[in-house]
């Protein structure tokens, strides 16, 4: 069979061992990046597509010999799940393979918005200690975590792992009710948000989360709370939150994840100077040994096809 991987180099391929890959009886061909418009040329002969980002959809896949699509993250919202079923494709995420990574990097963005991080960093780096009055700098804000209270959204195996290791260091966390749903017991993020000290997103994009933090929701919370999102960028109305920022509507965001990336240099987050808005390039999957088991679990995927293909 013949494979291709359209988008590696997200996958910063040369950290990686790719023995076990490699095992695998596929002709593979690695493309650093590919363009929409090379996207037909590159899967026509191409029995197994792997993409992280890449979009496969109904005209490019049109023509294809694809059989298999593994797609190298767990968010499908690249891929017309529709057209794949409707014509026998099997589609692949992999799922868990960066719970340490993400849960790492979310609680850095809070521990950096709560402990005023960044502004204390940038005031040593010039020179303002040194000419402190007392031995410590007292400029800007610090608040500790313990008894606070954490809404999570989304409490699948993130937001769970999240809200652990936020609980060891002694918040109170609630996990709110599944957006659109009206058979979901837990109570819904409207009557969460009132008293939730810090939110925090780990919930996948449909059309019911879209937008889900909009200038409604943003007004419930509580001045000096903070927003986490290492989820995915459209679940925020990123101009209400813009607006919520600038007048302290509440006390900070930690984004990884815009709505459009990469973004233009026009959007609405980048280049603010707000000191209470904090982002990251949607990096908080990077760690090597994440990627590592993407790459791994991505592999097993297409092992266990492959069995039930010569099984058929």
């Amino acid at each position: 069979m013949n494979g291709v991987i359209l988008d590696f180099d997200t996958l910063k391929p040369e950290e990686l061992s790719l023995a076990k890959l490699q095992a695998l009886p596929v002709a593979w061909t690695f493309y650093p990046a590919t363009s929409p418009d090379q996207v037909a040329q590159r899967i026509a002969q191409a029995d197994i597509v792997l993409s992280n980002k890449v979009e496969l959809n109904a005209t490019n896949l049109a023509h294809s010999a694809c059989r298999y699509i593994g797609v190298l993250a767990t968010g499908t919202n690249n891929i017309d799940s529709a057209y794949c079923k409707a014509n026998g494709i099997m589609v692949a995420n992999v799922e868990g393979y960066g719970v340490g990574s993400v849960v790492q990097h979310a609680l850095m963005l809070l521990l950096n918005l709560t402990t005023s991080f960044r502004q204390y960093d940038a005031d040593v780096q010039a020179g303002k200690w040194e000419q402190a009055a007392h031995f410590c700098l007292t400029d800007h804000r610090v608040s500790e975590l313990a008894g606070k209270n954490l809404v999570i959204v989304g409490n699948g195996q993130l937001g769970q792992a999240f809200g652990k290791v936020c609980q060891a260091l002694g918040m109170q966390v609630t996990a709110a009710a599944r957006p659109g749903r009206t058979d979901d017991g837990r109570p819904t993020l409207e009557t969460l948000l009132p008293d939730a000290d810090v939110v925090s997103l780990h919930c996948p994009l449909t059309p019911a989360t879209k937008g889900l933090i909009n200038a409604s929701t943003l007004a419930m919370m509580k001045p000096g709370s903070f927003l986490i999102n290492t989820a995915r960028g459209a679940l925020i109305d990123e101009p209400a939150l813009l607006t919520a920022l600038q007048q302290n509507w509440i006390g900070g965001a930690g984004l990884d994840v815009l709505s459009s990336e990469p973004p233009p240099p026009s959007h609405p987050l980048l280049h603010t100077g707000l000191r209470n808005l904090i982002v990251t390039p949607h990096a908080a999957w990077l760690a090597v040994e994440a990627r590592q088991r993407l790459l791994d679990i991505a592999t097993d995927h297409i092992e266990a096809f492959l069995d039930s293909a010569a099984a058929l």
